[in-house]
């Protein structure tokens, strides 16, 4: 059915190569898949780890993904697409529907996918990692039910919920309570960080500290809510941030590198909570004894559960929830957006338009 058409993709054929375009005929949905095509894709900065294929441990450690991605592979995790074509066993949509995908599915027979926890599941199936993602015009999905309606929003907005806003999201769960007595601090500024912010604002009704080294993201952190931003560069701000607070309750690390995990666990109070979000790498060394000495808690948080989705979706729809900057891009501009995040040169997210 699907020969007289084409599918154009952006593909890593190769770690650390630019991405390949490829033109082929696209998959036919069997049983109960469901075959988009791609109206939006959000460009995160995790597919810059995946395309290099390793993450940082730090002292020259790697994580090697290549069991994981397997090139060749379309990346791209937080797509909208239209209906296109329903496998026989497919149901609860139809053809021409505009939906959001979930991408973050598990093997759904195991305790955690079971417990709603598919994010979590020890033999993922995930979209734009280990299948195919939106990198490209057509995305073959699973099941419906990983297919969420998200009108009244806009197409490029709804993308980026699928993985920076349900991140943001899910972290911010974590931290509760957040309010004057317990204040929040976001390190990084980046898409997750804007996003966190309005977040927070949303579930809180409160704005966070927010800390990143770029002058531009702290504006626009305070232009997205934020009570305050501070350069973590500055020498003086670790004492500063004690003393305005008293020491924060939590404190989120969309960075993820050995500066920033740093910052996060100096500024706690007693029993504070820090949550490492971000992938930059590295590694960090805590004297043992401070951990029982001032009841401090790491943790990781990665994106979230299909519930929590469907939560955030609601808020949005709501109204409760503000997109963040987003620029539109066309398809074959992937490379080049990936090269720009990794530079540090988006402000907000970059969504391709295929």
């Amino acid at each position: 059915m699907n020969s007289a058409r084409k599918m154009r993709s952006f593909r890593v054929a190769e770690f650390g190569a630019p991405l390949t375009e490829v033109i082929e005929s696209p998959p036919s949905p069997i049983g109960t898949q469901v075959l988009l095509r791609v109206r939006a894709c959000g460009v995160c900065h995790s597919d810059i780890h995946l395309g290099g294929g390793y993450f940082d441990l730090g002292n020259g450690r790697k994580a090697d993904l290549s069991s994981s991605v397997r090139p060749p592979r379309t990346l791209g995790h937080e797509i909208v697409g239209e209906v296109d074509e329903l496998g026989p066993e497919a149901t609860g949509v139809r053809v021409g529907d505009r939906r959001v995908i979930y991408p973050w599915a598990g093997c759904g027979n195991c305790a955690r996918c079971r417990a709603g926890e598919e994010h979590l599941c020890a033999k993922p199936n995930d979209i734009g990692v280990r299948r195919d993602g939106g990198y490209s015009n057509y995305v073959l999905v699973e099941h419906p039910r990983y297919l969420a309606e998200f009108d009244p929003l806009h197409e490029t907005f709804a993308a980026t919920l699928a993985c920076s806003g349900l991140t943001a999201y899910s972290a911010l769960k974590k931290c509760a309570p957040v309010d004057a007595e317990n204040p929040l601090l976001i390190i990084g500024a980046g898409g997750l960080g804007l996003a966190a912010v309005n977040l927070a604002r949303a579930l809180y009704g409160v704005g966070p500290v927010v800390a990143d080294i770029d002058p531009a993201k702290r504006q626009a952190a305070l232009e997205a809510g934020a009570s305050a931003a501070v350069d973590p560069a500055d020498p003086a701000t670790r004492q500063r941030l004690l003393k305005e607070t008293g020491g924060f309750a939590s404190a989120i690390d969309f960075v993820g590198a050995t500066d920033t995990t740093g910052l996060g666990l100096a500024v706690l109070r007693k029993g504070g909570q820090l949550f490492v979000v971000g992938l930059f790498g590295g590694t960090i060394e805590i004297p043992v004894a401070t951990l029982p000495l001032r009841s401090v808690g790491i943790a990781g948080s990665y994106v979230g559960s299909l519930p929590e989705f469907h939560e955030l979706l609601a808020l949005a729809r709501q109204g409760k929830v503000k997109a963040m900057p987003i620029e539109t891009r066309p398809l074959d501009a992937v490379q080049q957006s990936l090269d720009d995040l990794g530079a540090g040169r988006i402000r907000g997210r970059v969504v391709l338009t295929p």
